[in-house]
């Protein structure tokens, strides 16, 4: 049987995973994990993708007889290329503070509204359109004849040939939502180059090209995935209900559903939730919400200090921990966590959290909470009654996290599988090959090769209204 290797990088580490279709499941094997450290520079704070490649070569070489390779990432971070492809500069990060005021500029050109009609991306700082706009000026823009997101850059790097995976580049906010072509009209409108959007992107699924002779590798054929994580962690989801949601949960949690087609209306809009691509031609709408980088960037700020031990504090804490909301802006950029949470806690007139439990246990029910109020809007948004939410990812490790989602969701979470993202990416490419038929076929078997751990809803004591009372408006809205 095929061996296909998934290198899967996330914001706070990467892997690459070796997967093998055996019968009517998957067998995930990781070979290499790595750290992912970004490095700040006196310019900003930028990824170290050199790094990074290197240590997925390494993980390829452990990976010994393999039939195929995939590249799944984050999306909305970019390299702008010359017409060698040669890189224009460093990489930022999303987290820079370099988008500030940019989402301001942007509109001032194109209104909001136009904007999400054609796009129907969640307005965030983060945002490859406002990256872009913060690159004006720049002698990198100037010279760019081509855009290529870090999955894009990675099989390039790989095999020497450049395609804009259509998943990550749904996360741009700048292509169209329909018809999954850049939306050239509106990048003229706002005052940026045309070059770098030639091409339009393709879809999971394509053999790109072998990989090239110097990497040592072999003849191993590199396929376009759902390049953006997000993308295969929802392939991998192990959906059991039409009414289903799936919570992708890491760093970001990303919670939405799998639809046919994008929703860019004006309850949509309002509700800030974003349309992006998935296999198969498939919309994921969902909101994007901070996440796992909360308690990340609290434990680094306490190192040495494990997520287990936190997941542990927190559960021995009191209940009736102060809340706020996950979303607020002032939590995007790394800096001293706990002590902006003291004060977003103490600003809405609570005790703020006195110890690393109650700290951690005011984040995760914090975004329970958020959860709570996003379901809501996908509810009415979608006409959909949700019955059940799927967590798949890092999160679903965290038992405390998924039972107080189910509490105040009032639904069951069936949590699983981790490598959600790695077996997405396996799928896809058993599916380039012919070894799966359909996307149905892929579903069958992303369903038989998970074990998920249900969380039936419990007593919410109160907890989220006491959420709606704490946190500002536009939390609820």
């Amino acid at each position: 049987m095929p061996d296909y290797a998934a290198i899967d990088l996330g914001a706070e580490s990467g892997r690459v995973v070796v997967g093998r279709l055996d019968g009517e499941q998957v067998a995930l094997d990781v070979v290499h994990r790595f750290h992912n450290r970004p490095v700040r520079l006196p310019d900003g704070m930028h990824w170290n993708l050199m790094s990074l490649f290197s240590e997925a070569l390494t993980g390829l070489g452990f990976a010994d007889g393999i039939d195929g390779i995939g590249i799944d990432a984050w999306g909305v971070d970019y390299a702008l290329l010359d017409g060698a492809n040669r890189v224009l500069g460093l990489p930022f990060h999303y987290r820079d503070r370099r988008t500030e005021g940019m989402i301001e500029r942007a509109h001032s050109r194109v209104p909001r509204d136009e904007l999400y009609a054609v796009a129907g991306i969640q307005t965030i700082p983060i945002n490859t359109v406002f990256q872009l706009l913060a690159d004006e000026g720049s002698a990198a823009l100037a010279a760019a004849e081509r855009i290529a997101l870090v999955p894009d850059l990675f099989a390039l790097w790989l095999t020497g040939v450049l395609a804009n995976d259509s998943t990550v580049a749904s996360t741009t906010g700048l292509l169209d939502a329909r018809r999954a072509t850049w939306a050239r009209d509106i990048i003229d409108r706002l005052g940026l180059p045309a070059p770098p959007f030639g091409g339009d992107p393709v879809e999971p699924g394509v053999v790109l090209a072998p990989v090239l002779e110097h990497h040592g590798l072999g003849d191993v054929p590199v396929h376009t995935v759902a390049g953006h994580d997000t993308a295969s962690a929802f392939a991998a989801a192990p959906i059991r209900s039409p009414n289903a949601a799936i919570l992708s949960s890491g760093t970001w949690s990303l919670l939405g559903l799998e639809l046919d087609a994008p929703v860019l209306t004006a309850e949509a809009a309002a509700c800030n939730l974003t349309n992006e691509r998935g296999v198969e031609g498939t919309i994921r709408l969902l909101r994007n919400i901070m996440g796992l980088w909360l308690l990340q960037e609290c434990r680094r700020h306490w190192e040495p200090c494990t997520y287990d031990e936190l997941t542990r504090l927190a559960g021995e804490a009191r209940s009736d921990v102060a809340l706020f909301d996950p979303d607020d802006e002032r939590f995007l950029a790394p800096g001293d966590m706990p002590g902006r949470i003291a004060a977003a806690c103490r600003a809405a007139g609570q005790e703020a959290p006195a110890t690393k439990g109650e700290f951690a246990r005011s984040i995760l029910t914090s975004l329970a909470c958020r959860y709570r109020v996003v379901l809501d809007q996908l509810q009415r948004v979608s006409g959909r009654d949700i019955d059940i939410v799927h967590v798949i990812g890092g999160g679903a490790r965290n038992g405390l996290l998924c039972q107080l989602t189910a509490d105040v969701l009032g639904i069951p979470v069936l949590a699983g599988p981790v490598e959600a993202t790695a077996l997405g990416n396996v799928l896809v490419q058993a599916r380039a090959t012919g070894e799966l038929g359909s996307f149905a076929d892929l579903r069958a078997v992303a369903a038989a090769s998970a074990q998920p751990v249900t969380y039936e809803p419990g007593d919410a004591a109160g907890i989220f209204e006491r959420f709606v009372e704490r946190t500002t408006s536009e939390s609820v809205a």
